[in-house]
């Protein structure tokens, strides 16, 4: 299949469209930007315009992946990490980020996966229930030492 080409203003418009739509981090917008034949000024010029313009903010786009990530997919800090370094989002920009987690809202969360998912471990021991529901928020992103912490007071 043929590509259709654009003129550099309809590819602009094109970027700042993809933009406005969800907030964009870099590597994101440089993915996008390989579907189009751009010479490397051209691509630069588009993102210093889309920087400038404020329609593509790094902070902006990492504060609303954490949100929500946590707060609509109920990840735990660990793995929101790793995928916004996937994204090439620099980590002290990540760690700058992370206060938008309320901290209250994390431990209720974790002990609200908890209950949930121990409630269904049916058949098994007590410390089998305990150790596959420890596993279970591991794999959801929440740290170890989090989930002991909050634990060792139940």
């Amino acid at each position: 299949m043929e590509k259709k080409s654009f003129t550099f203003n309809e590819i602009k418009l094109k970027m700042m469209n993809y933009c406005v739509y969800q907030d964009r981090c870099h590597a994101e917008v440089e993915q996008k930007m390989k579907e189009f034949l751009l010479i490397d000024e051209a691509k630069e010029e588009i993102v210093l315009y889309l920087l400038k313009e404020n329609y593509l903010n790094e902070e902006r786009f990492t504060r609303s992946y954490i949100r929500g990530k946590f707060y609509i997919k109920h990840w735990g800090k660990t793995k929101i990490k790793i995928n916004l370094k996937q994204k090439q989002i620099p980590e002290k920009l990540i760690n700058k980020c992370f206060d938008e987690i309320d901290e209250d809202d994390y431990e209720k969360t974790i002990r609200k996966i908890y209950e949930d998912y121990y409630s269904k471990q049916n058949g098994l021991k007590e410390y089998q229930r305990k150790s596959k529901t420890i596993k279970y928020l591991i794999s959801r992103g929440f740290e170890y030492e989090k989930i002991n912490d909050i634990f060792g007071q139940i």
